[in-house]
C-alpha cells in the first residue's frame, strides 16, 4: 500500500522539494498533491515542475473565517484522497477542528529546538538567548501552536558571529536532511500491518 501524501507550502517551497525528492523508489508514500494559500508560491513552480499536482486556496477572501478557509481546504483535497498531511512552510495556523481531523497523520517542521521557541522569528531568538545550539523539529501537529509530540530534532552549533540570516541557513540545511528522514519513517510505520 502506497500512502498519498499532500504537501502544504506558502513560499519558495525548498522543505516541500525535499520531501517530494525523497518520495521514490521503495519509500512507502509519494506525494499526491501540494497546495498553497498564495497563487505566487515558488513551491507551486517546483511541484508542477515535478509532475505534482496543486491547488490554492487563497486565505484573503476570507476574511479571517479560518473554518471556512479550512473547509474549503479539505473539498480542494477530497479528490486526492491523502493518508497523510506534511506541513512545510505553510504560513497559517490551522484551528483544531481541522487538526483533530487529521489528528496522527499531520505532521510539521518548525525551526526551533520544541519546545523552546514556538511561533515565529526564532533564529533571532536563539541569538538574543546567546544559546550555544539550534535547530529544527518535525513534530505532529495538534490543536496547539507549535505543539504535539516530537518525531526527530536536529541541531547546529551557534557561532559567535551568526547572524538570524546565517543561522537560519544552517538550520534549513538540516530540515532538508530530517524532514524526509522522519517522514519515511512515520510512513513505514504506518503501513506496518497491525499485531492482532
Amino acid at each position: 500500500m502506497t500512502l498519498r501524501v499532500a504537501i502544504f507550502v506558502s513560499g519558495g517551497g525548498s522543505n516541500m522539494v525535499a520531501l517530494a525528492d525523497s518520495m521514490t523508489d521503495d519509500h512507502p508514500a509519494r506525494a499526491a498533491v501540494v497546495l498553497s494559500n498564495d497563487a505566487t508560491a515558488g513551491g507551486l513552480v517546483k511541484a508542477r515542475a515535478r509532475g505534482i499536482p496543486t491547488e490554492v486556496v487563497d486565505h484573503h477572501p476570507f476574511n479571517g473565517d479560518r473554518k471556512a478557509f479550512e473547509a474549503a481546504i479539505s473539498e480542494r483535497l477530497a479528490p486526492y484522497e491523502p493518508d497523510v498531511i506534511c506541513l512545510a512552510g505553510f504560513m497559517r495556523v490551522l484551528t483544531p477542528s481541522f487538526t483533530v481531523m487529521w489528528q496522527g497523520r499531520m505532521l510539521n517542521i518548525h525551526p526551533s529546538l520544541l519546545p523552546k521557541y514556538k511561533g515565529l522569528h526564532t533564529h533571532a531568538r536563539a541569538l538574543e538567548a546567546k544559546d550555544h545550539a539550534h535547530g529544527c523539529t518535525v513534530h505532529l501537529v495538534t490543536g496547539k501552536l507549535d505543539d504535539g509530540p516530537i518525531l526527530g530534532q536536529a541541531s547546529v552549533p551557534i557561532y559567535q558571529n551568526d547572524t538570524p540570516q546565517i543561522l537560519a541557513a544552517r538550520v534549513l540545511e538540516q530540515e532538508h536532511i530530517l524532514y524526509p528522514q522522519q517522514l519515511r519513517r512515520f510512513c513505514q510505520e504506518l503501513t506496518l500491518p497491525t499485531q492482532s
